[in-house]
């Protein structure tokens, strides 16, 4: 296979173009060349090729031609949750780079096939697509903590609040009802997650309740909400998800410090800041800070998955993040049906 040395040797190939087609827009947008793009559904193939301009012969329903392109070097994996495992190794097993779509899978053996496969092929870059890592919010909110803007961490909250109700009418099937894809680890581990990266911590023992009140039609709850114990740094977390809520989608955040605490979401163009004086007063003044709204930023997470290919640098958003926040994602969704405290289970491969 060609030396990767430029932005333009990485030919990728996205498979999956329903939310592929931001991922493919990046691609384009920086330089990067499309070897073929992959789609079951011939409409929506269709039409996101006619967007972006890709010819006929690089269009195509059946993801094995991309994973016999020889010339093809990476791929974006942006399919159903349920068959990541199948593409992830088989595309890995051929020599290639891989970004994967969150929720890097939804059973401890395929989590476990994935690990393995990464591990059997050094020679490629393996990246899960926990895109809030990348939204500019919580990138700036990252940032002010490890800087000590807000002293100590002692309490952290995260919601995913965003109503499906939409995504199940009209009755065609719909793979989100999979009795696996519980709605914390399908959506809910984008806020998991981004507890784990801003406290720099796995949760070692999680409790939670949940109720279904409102998506009467899935098998799972719609609402649920754990409580996160984070030993080492002596933090506490919360996490709240619901599938079915009748707002605006947000992913309202709170984190509460020894000097001052952040509120801010992935939607909203400000951020709120309390930050004590010295002696600890004046808190209650409240700060705006201005951030750009790019939630869901596939470019930001594409320069970074093409960087560390092209530069040899190390994947921060590597498997085993991906598999620790679906760890996580497991342990309070057994806990909810339990009733107990779970310890999530971070032995991998």
């Amino acid at each position: 296979m060609k030396e990767i040395k430029q932005m333009k040797d990485l030919v990728v190939g996205v498979i999956g173009l329903n939310f592929g087609a931001y991922h493919l827009k990046s691609v384009i947008a920086d330089g990067a060349t499309v070897g073929a793009i992959c789609d079951k559904n011939e409409k929506v193939l269709k039409k996101v090729g006619d967007e972006c301009n890709i010819p006929e012969d690089k269009r195509v329903t059946d993801w094995h031609d991309i994973l016999n392109n020889k010339d093809i070097n990476a791929v974006i994996v942006v399919t159903p949750d349920m068959v990541h495992r199948e593409m992830v190794v088989a595309l890995l097993d051929a020599g290639k780079n891989v970004l994967c779509e969150k929720p890097l899978a939804l059973e401890k053996c395929d989590i476990d096939a994935i690990v393995q496969a990464v591990e059997r092929n050094p020679q490629c870059k393996f990246m899960v697509g926990q895109i809030c890592r990348f939204t500019p919010a919580f990138v700036k909110a990252k940032e002010l903590v490890d800087t000590g803007r807000i002293g100590e961490l002692y309490f952290v909250e995260s919601e995913y609040a965003h109503d499906y109700q939409h995504m199940f009418e009209g009755g065609e099937y719909n793979w989100r009802i999979d009795p696996k894809r519980h709605g914390v680890i399908g959506g809910g581990c984008h806020a998991v997650d981004l507890l784990r990266w801003i406290v720099n911590e796995d949760p070692c023992e999680v409790y939670a309740y949940g109720t279904h009140k409102l998506l009467l039609m899935l098998p799972y709850d719609d609402a649920t909400i754990s409580i996160m114990k984070f030993p080492k740094s002596n933090v506490m977390g919360k996490v709240f998800v619901s599938t079915g809520c009748k707002r605006n989608y947000t992913m309202r955040t709170c984190l509460y410090g020894t000097k001052g605490t952040l509120i801010f979401d992935n939607t909203s163009p400000g951020m709120q800041f309390f930050e004590a004086d010295e002696q600890g007063h004046g808190a209650n003044d409240c700060k705006t800070i201005e951030i750009d709204i790019a939630n869901h930023n596939t470019d930001y997470e594409f320069k970074k998955f093409a960087d560390a290919i092209i530069n040899n640098k190390v994947v921060e958003m590597n498997v085993f993040e991906g598999a620790k926040t679906v760890a996580a994602c497991m342990a309070i969704v057994e806990s909810s049906v339990t009733g107990k405290i779970v310890n999530p289970n971070y032995d991998f491969g």
